[in-house]
C-alpha cells in the first residue's frame, strides 16, 4: 500500500511492507543534507569556524543522515564518501578536544 502525503507531493511515500516503513530513511537523507548545508553555509558566511565543535557536529550528523539513506538504496559511492566524511569530522573534534 502506498499512501502519498499531499502537503509535501512525490517526495515523500509511505510504502508498507514487512511492518517497515521507507519514508524513514528519506527523511534521514534530508535531514543529513540540511545538515551538510547549514554547515557549509555557516562556515561561509563567517558564523562558524571549523575549529569549533558545532561545525564538525553537523558533518557527523549529515554524514550519518546521508550514509542511512544511501544504505536503504544500495548507493555504495554514497556510503563510502559519507562514511569518509564522518571519520574525517570525528577526527577533528578529536583535535579539538585535545587542544582544550
Amino acid at each position: 500500500m502506498v499512501v502519498k502525503i499531499p502537503a509535501i507531493g512525490a517526495w515523500f511515500r509511505l510504502e508498507w511492507g514487512l511492518g517497515m516503513v521507507t519514508w524513514l530513511p528519506t527523511m534521514a537523507g534530508w535531514i543529513g543534507t540540511a545538515s551538510y548545508l547549514a554547515a557549509y553555509l555557516l562556515l561561509s558566511i563567517g558564523k562558524l569556524k571549523a575549529d569549533r565543535p558545532l561545525y564538525h557536529i553537523l558533518n557527523v550528523a549529515g554524514a550519518a543522515g546521508l550514509v542511512y539513506n544511501a544504505i536503504a538504496l544500495k548507493d555504495l559511492p554514497n556510503v563510502i564518501v559519507n562514511i569518509a566524511w564522518a571519520i574525517i569530522a570525528f577526527f577533528a573534534l578529536g583535535a579539538i578536544g585535545r587542544k582544550k
